[in-house]
């Protein structure tokens, strides 16, 4: 289950999930409709699009038959439609208690960076996980700057700047300079977590300015690499 039954469904498992629904469903829109469409509506890579078809046919969830101009229908199997409902629902769980439990992860982080003196921030990844860590900025009186994220199809998330890397996040923060950053990413959080740290090293900032909410699940690598050297010290 996506919600509450099951705390420890991970964002990137839940996201697969909605990508499998939005493939059933656009499937059940339109039978007709090329991997090409699927891969623009879904604003994923084509390969992947014919991937996650791959896998709902391999499922029974779709089947496959040829219509007129050697070109290929896609169908629902009854199977298919029931997978519809089931995840639909989970969705809908899922997204409520992501909400509540972003929302508090959010508030606190930034509760922590504000009592560090952090009021400027800059987030790594648009989406919902950005649109409610802007929610929590705003009641910390706390300024989001921009939202960095290089594949973003939009120029702003919740009414903020989104840019492409960090030297436009820079220059947007202009004197000021960078002062807390925050990983959103909710597609790849660990390498966009990998990237953050790279970031703040290069720019000064303390390892505790880099926000991290817990519900990405995402493995602290600096914490592993003190865990291994005071492995060897005590090994020695």
């Amino acid at each position: 289950m996506l919600g509450a039954r099951d705390k420890s469904y991970s964002a990137t498992d839940a996201n697969e999930a909605v990508m499998m629904l939005n493939v059933l469903s656009a499937v059940e829109r339109d039978s007709h409709l090329t991997q090409r469409r699927l891969s623009r509506d879904l604003g994923i890579a084509l390969g992947l699009a014919n991937a996650y078809l791959r896998r709902c046919i391999g499922k029974g969830l779709i089947k496959v038959g040829q219509v007129p101009l050697n070109r290929y229908a896609y169908y629902l199997t009854p199977q298919g439609f029931a997978e519809k409902s089931r995840l639909t629902v989970e969705y809908l769980t899922w997204s409520f208690e992501f909400f509540r439990r972003a929302r508090k992860q959010c508030s606190e982080l930034l509760a922590f960076a504000g009592s560090l003196g952090g009021r400027r921030i800059v987030l790594f990844g648009t989406g919902e996980l950005a649109e409610i860590a802007l929610l929590s900025a705003g009641e910390k009186e706390m300024e989001v700057v921009c939202v960095v994220d290089p594949n973003a199809r939009e120029d702003r998330c919740g009414g903020r700047p989104v840019v492409p890397d960090i030297a436009a996040a820079v220059t947007l923060c202009g004197q000021a300079g960078l002062d807390v950053l925050m990983v959103t990413d909710l597609h790849d959080p660990q390498e966009t977590y990998q990237a953050v740290i790279a970031i703040a090293k290069a720019h000064n900032l303390a390892p505790e300015r880099t926000l991290v909410p817990d519900l990405l699940q995402v493995v602290d690598s600096r914490k592993r690499s003190s865990e291994a050297e005071a492995s060897g010290i005590a090994a020695s």
